[in-house]
């Protein structure tokens, strides 16, 4: 008898905690799915992150507006812990008004946007344009001497473009399959010193065209279709632009070049009003945490960037990805959980001026990198140089963190995640991933992924992913352009994949077993053993 009912509990204990359900709860995914599809608050929160506030440039008044608000949000959450951590950025920026018009050979206005992080024109400016690209300090010999007086035109022209794929599109199941590649990461010096070369262009360009005599300087967008972006970097403190630079469509920019070389050379009339904030030059990340119950001071992470451009209002970059990463916190504090690992939410900042936030975020908690020994490196900003410096040197807090999931490809749906090259966590994925495949999440590439807030982390060797997303129009026409507003959010994908989110949070927060981590990266051999430095 004693040895039936030793049997009896042993079968009882293995019903109350299968080994399934140490990795997936499907009760609790049962009430994320209801509680994410029949109860989504998403799409509010991404309508008043867009059509309220608007564009959110780091350190804007939009962007403080935001970071008020967001925090607000969480506390209304219920979530604890809910702070604003602050870094060093520099200079907000945002436009009051702007505008260009050609009035010679005949009136037209046209569709033109300030470069961000310059000056304005200090009333309206009227001169004859000049077509001369300058893309490097070596094309400026060929224009000295020739651009006093002059709106100077710095872009090559070119002929324009017609797009050959479809400009909104999903991924096939074959697509998918070919993500699944590893692609093995590279490391160059030359590539780094390269991009170390070319990094301070702007001022230099500014410098040279104030020495000239230049009125303004206009440039074309990057984009046909009548599309703008507005896309600039000169955000610290001292390093300010003196002269006023503007963006003009395309089709508007390859007009005026045409003209400039007929016997009717347009004359340009340009306004720009913008406004400098230097009340506080520190950006905020917004993080709040829902606490755990029984491992300690591990956590689990989920993040988006809270900012955006100022061309449109950032919904697809990434008002998307911030509604659902506040979505999920909405979601499991209102299931009541009780994770094991404290879940934190985390909205970052200043992302799109080099991925700063979670940078900054990585180096106070996580791990920083030893000094450069280079001497052309000291004073760079901390970005510049991060992947060159060596060895990598963890803080206290550093295996805390056990597992960040990044949300920041625009609206469309979750298909899958990139496990980042990590063959050990793979198969959990595959498993998590499982009971959604109905909603079409399916794919786990070992592909590294880059270009956002997961990065850094993924650079020290914390595990950091970032989700697989339909591309939908964000890469052929969304991605920091002038139509990047609430229109094109998918509701239905929205919710999908903060339900999606929400589950991966709570697997991660649950599981007996931190996920398998990469070794801690050490100073990798070139790529080319036999590369010879740069001249």
């Amino acid at each position: 008898m004693s040895r039936l009912l030793a049997f009896v509990s042993a079968a009882a204990a293995l019903l109350a905690t299968p080994v399934m359900a140490q990795s997936v709860d499907r009760v609790a995914i049962n009430g994320i799915i209801d509680q994410g599809l029949n109860h989504s608050q998403v799409m509010q929160t991404a309508a008043y992150l867009t059509d309220r506030i608007g564009g959110r440039m780091t350190n804007s008044p939009q962007m403080r507006e935001a970071e008020r608000w967001a925090q607000q949000q969480f506390r209304d959450y219920g979530l604890s812990d809910v702070r604003a951590e602050g870094f060093e950025f520099g200079r907000g920026w945002s436009i009051v008004r702007a505008s260009a018009r050609m009035t010679a050979p005949r009136p037209l206005d046209l569709r033109a946007i300030p470069v961000a992080w310059t000056p304005g024109t200090n009333g309206t400016i009227s001169a004859g344009v000049i077509v001369a690209p300058l893309s490097k300090v070596e094309d400026f010999d060929k224009w000295r001497g020739k651009l006093s007086g002059k709106i100077v035109m710095i872009s090559q022209p070119g002929t324009g473009s017609e797009p050959t794929e479809p400009g909104f599109r999903r991924w096939t199941s074959a697509e998918l399959a070919e993500r699944n590649t590893y692609n093995q990461p590279q490391y160059s010096p030359a590539a780094i010193r390269k991009s170390l070369e070319t990094a301070d262009f702007a001022s230099k360009l500014d410098a040279f065209l104030v020495e000239q005599g230049a009125l303004a300087w206009v440039r074309i967008s990057q984009r046909d279709g009548g599309l703008l972006h507005g896309t600039g970097y000169t955000y610290q403190v001292g390093a300010t632009p003196k002269l006023a630079g503007m963006e003009l469509a395309a089709e508007d920019y390859r007009r005026l070049a045409r003209l400039a070389l007929t016997d009717a050379p347009p004359t340009l009339e340009l306004n720009s009003e913008v406004r400098f904030h230097d009340e506080d030059v520190n950006a905020y990340n917004i993080l709040a945490d829902i606490p755990g119950t029984a491992r300690g001071t591990e956590y689990v992470m989920a993040g988006a960037h809270l900012d955006s451009w100022v061309a449109s209002d950032g919904a697809q970059d990434n008002a998307a990805g911030s509604a659902v990463v506040m979505e999920a916190a909405r979601i499991l504090k209102s299931l009541n959980v009780r994770p094991k690992r404290t879940i934190r939410f985390a909205l970052w900042n200043g992302e799109e001026q080099g991925i700063l936030g979670s940078l900054a975020y990585v180096d106070r908690h996580l791990a920083t990198r030893a000094p450069s020994n280079d001497p052309a490196l000291a004073g760079l900003a901390n970005n510049r140089t991060w992947r060159s410096r060596w060895p990598i040197e963890p803080r206290a807090g550093y295996r805390d963190l056990v597992a960040y999931f990044n949300l920041d490809n625009g609206s469309g749906k979750i298909r899958g995640i990139n496990a980042e090259g990590n063959v050990a966590a793979a198969p959990i994925f595959q498993e998590w991933l499982a009971p959604f495949a109905s909603m079409g999440a399916t794919s786990v590439s070992l592909r590294n992924s880059g270009g956002t807030d997961h990065v850094y982390m993924q650079t020290v060797g914390v595990p950091g992913y970032q989700f697989i997303q339909d591309p939908l129009d964000y890469s052929a026409r969304i991605h920091h352009t002038s139509i990047d507003s609430y229109d094109h959010l998918k509701a239905e994908d929205l919710r999908q994949a903060a339900v999606i989110l929400a589950s991966f949070l709570l697997n991660a927060a649950n599981r007996d077993e931190p996920l398998p981590r990469m070794p801690l990266p050490t100073q990798p051999t070139p790529s080319d053993p036999f590369e010879y430095p740069a001249d």
